[in-house]
């Protein structure tokens, strides 16, 4: 069974505004869709206080147009040129540069990501968690149609994180994943251009102490346009990043770790309750066991 760190102590919010940044190149063939089907999803759900940010990393065909559209539709869409170098990562530190929520979430563009799994971070996220993270290999996950290769990849990759960090979590490198406002403050300055910051992110939030809760979720493989992720040109910078949080937690002792107060926990994950209307309930078929049971 799954495990997960933590911090006690951390206030539910009633009312939070979501943000949701996606990183957008040239996916004029399912940005719309995505889009749809995120506000659609929320709405459904009663999560009317949202904004959907979308990040043109300077596409060249009809993404922008498109975006543009939805915007001129519904305010709660923005469209935002994003003014850094291309690439992934700075496309998503462009989006974090100016989302406007209490929380923000990072979906994918080809809507590989599922937004009844957003609702899921939400609401685990609105009982008072710093960080929704969502597992496709645990219990009650699930892949569709995902590349043998990159598949054999993603778990060798993942297993040697979870080996260096002992934070019980099998899926790190997937982009999709949300947190608090506060947790983008303190893991400033983010230094990845690439898809590298899927790692560094998450990482540096479980270093620098704050709470995650870890819901089972599915991803689908795009159905139009093509993947940006290239795994020959991004091994080097995976480790890189990994290595460079593994020092952090390892040898500067505790500099720069949030400054909230709280006991330190492992929590098991059970069945995700937080799939459940409401923040109170969210988290009420959550285990906290001892810090000493060891790592899963």
């Amino acid at each position: 069974m799954d495990r997960r760190r933590g911090r006690l102590g951390v206030s539910p919010l009633a009312d939070m505004k979501l943000s949701v940044v996606i990183p957008a190149y040239n996916e004029e063939g399912s940005i719309a869709q995505t889009v749809t089907a995120i506000q659609q999803t929320l709405d459904a759900e009663g999560i009317g206080d949202h904004e959907i940010v979308c990040v043109d990393d300077n596409s060249k065909d009809d993404t922008a147009r498109i975006i543009k559209a939805l915007e001129a539709a519904d305010p709660r869409v923005r469209y935002h040129l994003s003014p850094l170098p291309g690439g992934f990562g700075f496309a998503v530190r462009a989006g974090l540069d100016v989302f406007e929520g209490d929380a923000v979430a990072i979906m994918m563009a080809d809507l590989s990501d599922s937004p009844n799994d957003l609702v899921a971070y939400y609401r685990l996220l609105q009982a008072g968690y710093d960080c929704a993270f969502g597992s496709r290999f645990m219990a009650g996950g699930s892949t569709h149609d995902y590349p043998s290769t990159k598949l054999y990849m993603n778990r060798i990759v993942n297993l040697g994180i979870r080996a260096l960090f002992g934070h019980g979590y099998n899926d790190t490198t997937n982009a999709f994943k949300a947190y608090r406002r506060e947790v983008i403050e303190t893991i400033q300055p983010l230094l990845s251009p690439h898809f590298n910051l899927t790692v560094e992110i998450p990482l540096k939030a479980v270093v620098r102490g704050h709470s995650y809760a870890i819901t089972p979720i599915t991803w689908r493989n795009r159905q139009a346009g093509e993947s940006k992720l290239k795994l020959q040109e991004m091994g080097s910078r995976y480790a890189y990043v990994v290595l460079m949080v593994f020092l952090e937690h390892h040898l500067s002792r505790g500099d720069y770790r949030s400054g909230a107060s709280g006991v330190t926990h492992r929590w098991r994950a059970g069945r995700p309750g937080a799939r459940a209307a409401g923040g109170e309930g969210a988290g009420d078929d959550v285990l906290v066991v001892p810090e000493d049971e060891g790592n899963a």
